[in-house]
């Protein structure tokens, strides 16, 4: 263990007033100590700063810059024009230009499942799907409708990557061409708590979080796969969730309108149930497109009817995201705002006492996909149906909870 190098992080200790953490390093031996020293050195402290100033300011949107946004619905399309639509993007499919990004990272806590969400089972038929079962067989439906092999990208997190990845190989891949199926990490940043402070975990390095589904664009860059797309001459790359269990991950329709629109990037929504459901919706924000949180729109605004009697701002985004491979790699260089989320979690004081806490006592901070969408001007987006489109599995009951989902599935499958 170098001098120098535990001087230097003795004062960005110092510097950005972790005292804490130079009194917990003399609790340990030297293998702990180089294995934290090491981690501190790859922290980015000037960003870790802006982060907890962020904490302290309140966002404020106003008004007069939110406007409708434009969108097509698909059950209104009429035939030519959605086998016109179908077609230009088929021919993307069908010669290999195309490929899928499901976001995994997470766990099963919510629904009491111990272990990576994509290994959920869901009960359905009386003999259960695994989530990911039910993708990769979206998947091999389009395969062999378009006669490829769609490459299959698989975020995963410091967390449960190695359980996803014995889970598939256990499983073998359910069938699905191993070499076509790309498992990367997404990043993480540290976890603080209410007064910037650094929290240390039981194996005694600095507990970190995953960065957020926004994370998904440079995670493709830093770990190889952005370029692994483009050696595979891919040009559309979609990214959705783990846990919707009636997505299309391939959706023509989709993809020609994208094209149709000379867009870079294009999104599916579902028209909002009522004012109040709790989901971001679409709107164009300083003349560019914007997903905006419920929690951020004006109750007035939120209520807003159209002269057809809809909701000006109904259009819901579900994490069913496409991309230009040039706008993700665009994407990946930038970067996105981050928000924060107050979470409850036990740390070692600065004795390596461990110390649980009965309430949230720290922010983790990430980034959302639909916070890269302004850096564009515009965005093609298809409305689809609830009942076709969505059905995730979010809770262990009520809404978006297993028997939703089940439901939704084998009536849409029937």
């Amino acid at each position: 263990m170098s001098v120098e190098k535990t001087q230097q992080v003795l004062e960005l200790l110092k510097q950005y007033k972790q005292d804490h953490i130079i009194n917990f390093m003399n609790t340990l031996n030297d293998e702990e100590k180089e294995l934290l020293e090491n981690q501190i050195l790859s922290i980015d402290f000037n960003q870790l700063t802006e982060l907890y100033d962020s904490t302290k300011r309140k966002c404020e949107i106003k008004e007069s810059k939110i406007e409708a946004i434009q969108y097509f619905d698909k059950q209104k399309l009429g035939n030519s024009k959605k086998m016109q639509l179908d077609d230009l993007g088929e021919r993307i499919v069908s010669t290999g230009k195309y490929a899928v990004v499901t976001m995994a990272g997470g766990q099963g806590s919510r629904l009491e499942h111990p272990g990576p969400k994509g290994t959920f089972r869901l009960d359905v038929y009386g003999k259960g799907k695994y989530l990911f079962e039910i993708l990769i067989d979206n998947l091999k439906e389009a395969n062999k409708k378009y006669g490829v092999v769609i490459p299959w990208y698989i975020m995963t997190s410091k967390e449960n990557h190695e359980e996803t990845k014995n889970f598939l190989e256990k499983h073998a891949y359910f069938g699905y061409d191993r070499n076509s199926v790309i498992l990367f990490q997404q990043g993480e940043l540290p976890l603080i708590d209410y007064n910037g402070k650094l929290l240390i975990g039981k194996n005694k390095l600095i507990k970190l979080a995953s960065d957020g589904n926004g994370g998904t664009f440079t995670s493709l860059r830093t770990t190889g796969a952005l370029a692994d797309m483009k050696e595979r001459g891919i040009e559309w790359v979609f990214i959705g969730g783990v846990d919707n269990v009636l997505l299309k991950m391939v959706d023509t329709t989709l993809l020609g309108l994208a094209i149709e629109q000379k867009v870079e990037i294009a999104s599916k929504s579902i028209p909002k149930a009522n004012p109040q459901e709790k989901v971001g919706v679409f709107c164009k924000m300083n003349g560019h497109p914007k997903v905006i949180e419920y929690t951020e729109l004006p109750e007035k605004m939120a209520e807003e009817v159209t002269s057809d009697g809809e909701l000006k701002y109904g259009e819901s985004h579900i994490m069913c995201n496409l991309f230009t491979i040039d706008a993700v790699e665009k994407i990946s260089k930038e970067p996105l705002m981050y928000h924060q989320a107050k979470k409850k979690n036990s740390y070692l004081d600065e004795t390596g006492r461990e110390i649980i806490p009965q309430e949230a006592n720290a922010y983790k901070f990430e980034a959302f996909i639909f916070d890269a969408f302004p850096f564009f001007d515009n965005i093609a987006i298809l409305r689809g149906k609830r009942e076709e489109d969505f059905a995730p599995v979010k809770n262990k009951e009520g809404v978006d909870s297993p028997k939703t989902a089940k439901e939704l599935y084998e009536k849409y499958w029937n």
